[in-house]
């Protein structure tokens, strides 16, 4: 009997050591947490995002206005300015150029001071379609988290995922299958306000012609004026 539980023991201990090297592999291979880097593409303005601008050369056309729901900016001297889809460098190159005609050193800045709500919009096999808002730092995954989940037809290795946080118009695939799960979805990046993501029913074999005939039409008002802010797309 002693002899039993003698090596009832020692196999235990045996199989207990054999473990935590395993465990230990498996906290070294999981994945990175996603972060920003400087490879993020830079911040680009929406409708309800307000704006600072300073104008050395005349103060009293300095002020804080907010994007309207248009994408322009209501400045005196100038008019409307198309503001959205710009990053703030680029509506400050804009403004110089019109304040040039007006000004003989149209030295300014541009500063955002708040932002306007940040919006996906997750439709397809989801359990519920429509737009969320997004907390910071959340990938396609998440997004369709919120959107309670994927239905039994979704096809999970081939999610659409529309931005234009580059200023042009993307389409990446983002395998979120049960087998990127336990990879810790390597393809999966953070979303960017007004992102789509789009569940597919079966497997996608042209992504554009696909986006054209299903994606386009599902988009909400403001999500299709979005896309269509430069006219047309890739």
């Amino acid at each position: 009997m002693r002899a039993a539980f003698a090596v009832f023991a020692l196999l235990t201990t045996a199989a207990l050591a054999g473990a935590v090297p395993m465990a230990s592999a498996q906290t070294e291979a999981a994945p990175a947490a996603m972060a920003y880097s400087e490879q993020t593409p830079a911040y680009r303005l929406f409708p309800g995002d307000e704006v600072e601008i300073t104008v050395f050369a005349a103060p009293e056309l300095s002020r804080v206005a907010t994007i309207g729901p248009d994408g322009r900016l209501a400045l005196p001297l100038i008019g409307a300015v198309r503001a959205a889809d710009l990053t703030a460098d680029e509506l400050h190159d804009i403004l110089v150029s019109a304040y040039a005609a007006h000004l003989r050193m149209p030295e300014l800045t541009v500063t955002p001071r708040s932002y306007g709500s940040r919006q996906v919009f997750v439709g397809g096999e989801v359990a519920r379609p429509g737009i969320y808002d997004m907390p910071a730092n959340m990938d396609a995954f998440q997004a369709v988290a919120l959107a309670g989940g994927f239905l039994p037809s979704a096809h999970r290795s081939d999610v659409l995922v529309l931005s234009r946080a580059s200023g042009e118009t993307e389409v990446t695939e983002v395998d979120l299958s049960m087998r990127a799960m336990r990879r810790g979805f390597p393809g999966a990046q953070p979303l960017q306000r007004y992102d789509v993501v789009y569940v597919p029913r079966s497997r996608i074999s042209q992504v554009n012609v696909f986006m054209q005939q299903y994606v386009r039409d599902a988009l909400p008002v403001q999500f299709s004026f979005f896309y269509d802010l430069r006219g047309g797309s890739n």
